[in-house]
């Protein structure tokens, strides 16, 4: 139960922050934090308490009493795209101060063409 409220934490801080915050990189800061929300809350899901690794090693277990591996995966996963989208924001966070000296968001979208 803790995981979940943990979870739910971090993903409401990880949304306060990309609403809220003016500085580019607290965007990205918050987002990174929402995903990790996600996926600790995925991890929570597929956990059994005093659950076994999925593997039928013994004869008296049954899937009842196995932790569920596909979240496992999942979660595998999305933390490397979650890498790579905080590296490509982070890269265009780079790319926007170098154009326009700012990473305050208020200033960057009053420059339109």
């Amino acid at each position: 139960m803790i995981f979940y409220i943990t979870s739910i934490v971090m993903i409401l801080i990880g949304v306060y922050a990309v609403l809220v915050k003016k500085n580019l990189i607290k965007i990205v800061i918050g987002l990174s934090i929402v995903d990790s929300g996600v996926n600790l809350l995925l991890i929570s899901i597929g956990y059994v308490k005093n659950g076994t690794a999925p593997i039928f090693s013994r004869p008296d277990l049954t899937a009842n009493h196995m932790v569920d591996p596909v979240p496992q995966a999942l979660v595998l996963t999305a933390i490397v795209i979650g890498l790579g989208v905080t590296a490509v924001a982070l890269a265009l966070v780079i790319r926007l101060y170098d154009h326009h000296k700012t990473l305050d968001i208020n200033k960057i979208r009053k420059l339109k063409w």
